[in-house]
């Protein structure tokens, strides 16, 4: 049988980029459940839209000689013919020289990129699987045409964050048709970037209550002293979350700070939650269906991603760490990796692309709700209802 033909189409292509996690692994495989896994499929062509100093594709061209670099995406798509001729596209648009716009949103051209993949579908009269890396894009209009255009060619889609495939401290998943109360999301970095991570984090951990998932009705997002103010109010409905929440978050993290010196794993108080680098920022979520829900990035509190949520019937939260180990390694990216490999073997995403549309809509909705003060907004835009895949999708050995 012939091994698949999948085509990169990447921003950049330096060390650390998700380029270079992703396509490295597909060209020189990964560690697996104790064993060295080789894709069953090459990686045969690449298109970079940038060339940084410390770029690594053309090294990795020479490298390989099944992998030749073209210098558009649709001679990438057609390997320099005509028609498409490979099986399956990864499109990476994170990382990057891009302009930021007034809102602090990063304007990656993924939805530019995808565009020029979708032109070659209509062009060739066939479709192939796409994975586009992280949320969908910086516009919600630009979202919605991208999943629709997969629907309408009848090609899988596959997109999102690194995070709900990751390993986790401890191993659990959110029973399916659990009835939750209220979640909680804490991580680290800024909006338009790590507050994606943080809002898959706490969506692949909902979408499992009972139901199934209904929406956003609102979101509203802050930061400052507004941060501060909630932090002191035990009550969602009054403005704050419940704080078992967050302390079931803070005591998950690997890399908890607390300001002092010596023994790090100390539970900061205010005064030291206010002393840490950064300002932190809260998106308040309120889901169709009653949910209430906090993500809080920054602040310097924390260096990984953990949630907790609590359960009916459960006496304590259900919390959990999604372990994220060695920089240089950054072994997290193998598990989605895997399932990239699943989505090009069966032409389907191992998980509902409705996902990463959503959390991509939420991620839009904070920084707007940011740009007009602090603002909390109505989102009928995103009242999506979709079903999660019962099958657990995180890395277990």
């Amino acid at each position: 049988m012939a091994r698949l033909k999948i085509a990169a189409v990447v921003t950049e292509y330096r060390k650390y980029s998700h380029a270079q996690h992703i396509v490295d692994r597909y060209l020189y495989g990964y560690g697996w459940n104790g064993k060295h896994h080789r894709p069953e499929m090459d990686v045969v062509s690449l298109y970079t839209d940038q060339v940084p100093d410390h770029d690594v594709s053309r090294q990795r061209v020479e490298e390989i000689d099944h992998l030749k670099l073209y210098p558009t995406v649709a001679e990438a798509l057609t390997l320099g013919g005509e028609d498409l001729a490979v099986d399956g596209v990864l499109l990476i648009g994170e990382h990057g020289d891009y302009p930021t716009n007034e809102k602090g949103q990063r304007l990656y051209p993924r939805y530019e990129l995808f565009q020029q993949v979708v032109e070659v579908f209509r062009r060739s009269g066939r479709s192939v699987p796409v994975f586009n890396d992280k949320h969908l894009s910086w516009n919600w209009n630009w979202a919605v045409e991208m999943v629709q255009a997969s629907e309408e060619l009848g090609f899988g889609l596959m997109a999102g964050s690194s995070l709900p495939c990751a390993r986790r401290i401890p191993d659990v998943e959110m029973p399916l048709g659990s009835e939750i109360d209220e979640a909680f999301s804490l991580a680290l970095g800024g909006v338009d970037s790590y507050d994606l991570h943080a809002l898959e984090v706490l969506q692949c951990m909902v979408e499992r209550r009972k139901g199934g998932e209904t929406g956003v009705a609102a979101i509203q997002a802050i930061r400052g002293e507004e941060v501060w103010k909630a932090l002191k109010n035990p009550d969602w409905n009054d403005g704050g979350w419940a704080p078992e929440l967050l302390e079931a978050c803070l005591c998950r993290s690997h890399q908890l700070q607390s300001g002092r010196a010596g023994y790090s794993h100390v539970y900061p108080d205010d005064r030291e939650m206010r002393q840490l680098r950064g300002q932190p920022v809260i998106y308040r979520i309120e889901y169709v269906d009653g949910l209430k829900a906090t993500m809080m990035i920054g602040g310097g509190l924390v260096g990984d991603f953990s949630f907790a949520a609590n359960v009916k019937n459960r006496p304590q939260p259900l919390s959990t760490l999604m372990f994220l180990p060695y920089y240089d390694l950054q072994n997290f990216f193998s598990p989605q990796v895997r399932h990239t490999e699943t989505l090009f073997k069966t032409g389907k995403s191992p998980y509902p692309i409705e996902r990463t549309l959503l959390t991509t809509g939420m991620v839009a909705a904070g920084a707007e709700s940011l740009f007009q003060g602090q603002k909390r907004l109505e989102t009928p835009h995103l009242n999506l209802t979709y079903q999660p895949n019962p099958e657990s999708t995180y890395w277990r050995s």
